[in-house]
Formats: structure tokens, sequence, C-alpha cells
């Protein structure tokens, strides 16, 4: 008689499935970037979802040269404002700050997020270039006020890694930067990949058959349908981990990899991105947006966060053929 075969239902990969503990994402572990300086990351607003018609770019699709029609995302990237600079030391305990430089220019809305961080003394600034250290960073804060769709205007603030071969050049990167805003377009270009960070749309508490896909018990059971067949064996006399069971469902922390950039946008009312009636939930894109093919986490007006890709194998840029951008109303779709 063969053997009985019964793959198991949902990643362990993932578990476990607990909530966010924030909406904006922290970036754990950062990519081996440009020798020349340059930020790694960057944020971005999600606005909806569209489709376009573009030559499939994909060598070893079936469909290569060809015309097909993709699925894109638009996510809306306002320009970026750099509030400080920091110096790390990595030692047997982690990395510690060991200088810290903040600049002039903070936006008023900051003040409603972190206490007021008067311009560092020439002092501070000397002691950030010559401190021993090995990571340099910077720290960032969104502008929502400058957007439309999304009805908070308190910035978020993060850090972003800098990239580079020498220290010197690093330090003297981030210091220039400071009290300056840095646009989109200085980030991402067309054709090339990036890894996003976001949490996803929260679901709240389900059961076993919707948070693992297990399969519905029969018919006939005398109890449940939608219940797991068995808790487990009797020994050991405990619940495993292994067992899909009801709980948090969404609102989970997750990374996709090696998104491919579709088309910059720089001003949406010349080169229109918006489909009529506005996007479901956001409404009129007005600054530069990313437009990126496939689906990405979050609902409409979560702020996602960029990464240059940490596994990519593609060193060359191609330009992609985008020949058709739908904005036809979303309204009854």
């Amino acid at each position: 008689m063969a053997r009985r075969h019964r793959p198991r239902r949902g990643s362990l990969g993932f578990s476990p499935r607990k909530r966010s503990v924030r909406p904006v994402p922290r970036i754990r572990s950062w990519p081996k970037g440009p020798k020349n300086a340059a930020l790694e990351g960057f944020a971005g607003y999600k606005v909806g979802m569209t489709h376009a018609f573009i030559v499939d770019y994909r060598k070893r699709s079936t469909t290569a040269g060809q015309e097909v029609a993709v699925p894109v995302t638009v996510v809306e990237v306002p320009p970026i404002r750099v509030l400080a600079a920091r110096l790390y030391q990595s030692g047997p305990y982690g990395r510690r700050v060991v200088a810290e430089v903040w600049g002039e220019g903070a936006d008023g809305h900051v003040d409603g997020r972190i206490p007021e961080h008067p311009p560092s003394p020439p002092e501070a600034r000397e002691r950030f270039l010559s401190a021993e250290g090995d990571e340099v960073r910077v720290i960032l804060h969104t502008q929502p006020h400058l957007i439309t769709g999304v009805p908070s205007k308190t910035p978020d603030i993060f850090e972003v890694r800098v990239a580079g071969e020498k220290l010197p050049e690093r330090r003297t990167y981030a210091i220039g930067l400071l009290g300056k805003e840095v646009p989109a377009e200085q980030f991402a270009k067309e054709g090339e990949f990036l890894d996003l960070i976001g949490v996803t749309k929260g679901k709240g508490f389900q059961g076993h058959i919707k948070r693992w896909g297990v399969k519905l018990q029969p018919h006939k059971n005398s109890k449940h349908r939608r219940m797991i067949g068995t808790l487990g064996p009797h020994n050991p006399s405990f619940v495993t981990y292994r067992i899909p069971q009801a709980g948090q469902t969404g609102y989970h922390r997750r990374t996709v990899y090696n998104l491919r950039v579709l088309k910059v946008v720089r001003d949406p009312r010349s080169d229109p991105v918006t489909p009529l009636g506005g996007f479901l939930h956001y409404g009129e894109v007005r600054s530069t947006c990313l437009l990126f093919h496939g689906s990405l986490p979050g609902p409409a007006k979560r702020l996602l966060r960029f990464r240059l890709p940490i596994r990519s194998q593609v060193t060359a840029v191609e330009k992609v053929d985008l020949r058709y951008l739908s904005v036809h109303s979303k309204q009854g779709a």
C-alpha cells in the first residue's frame, strides 16, 4: 500500500505570527552597497494598483520579448529630509553611538514626533569627522504634508545607512546632507531592483483555516468543520508550536526581495498616473511616484521602506519598455 503523503500547510518560516511592534518597519540588515558614498534606503507611501503593458524583459520567460500585461503598484515618494548624522562603533555588546551631529532647517511638523534639537556646534562636527567608528547612518524624516493622499501630517523618523568603501567619504557625505532634502530620483533608477520592507494588512484574530490554510474537516465530522483534526500525539503531552492554531492574522512585518522599478514618474500631472476618480482609499497622486512590477504588502497610505537589493544577482540595468499604463476608473472594480 502506498504511503499517504500530506504536505504541511503554512510556512513555519514566518512564525510566530504576531503583530508588528510598529507600522513603520525597521531594517535589520543592509547590503554591500556601491563603492561611492550614497544612501542605501528610502521610503514612500503605498497608493494602489493598476495594470500596464510592457515588453517582457525576463530572458527565461516563455513570453520573453513579447508584449504582456503585468500588475503594477504605485508608490508616492515625496522627498525626505535629513535631520542628523550618526557614527557607530561595533563592540562585543553591539553597536553604540560614538558621535552625533544635528543639522538646521528641521520641518516644523517634526516637533510632534521628537523634542526639538538645536544645530550642533562646530566642535561636534570635528568630533564626528575624527572619532573612531565603522558605520555611518543618517536620521531622516518623511514629509507627508507634501502629499494629499495621507491624512496625517506628522512625519515618520528612521535611520538609513550610508554606503561607501572609505569611511572619510561616508562621513563627509553625511555631513553634506544635513538639513537638505533628498529626492527619490537620487535613489531609485528605472529598471533597477529594490527590496521592500513593510507591514501587511491586519486581519485580526482568525481561525485555523484562514490563518494556516489547512483543509476543512469532512462533512461527517461530528463537531466542527473549520477545525484541525488533532492537537498532536499523547506523548509528548503538550501542544508543539508546529500545530496550526487560531491567532493574530496580518499586520506582520514582511520583506519582498528584488522588485523591479518599471518607471519613475517625476511629474504625475504631465505624465498621468491617477485613474479617473482617483485611487481607491487614496485619491490623487501629485508628487513623484515609483511604479513597481507586482504587488506590495500593506493597505493604501501605509509607509513602505526601500533598500538596495541584498540578494540580487543582476548587475546590468535594463531599460523597461513600458508601452501602456491603465488610467481607467477603479471605482467599479
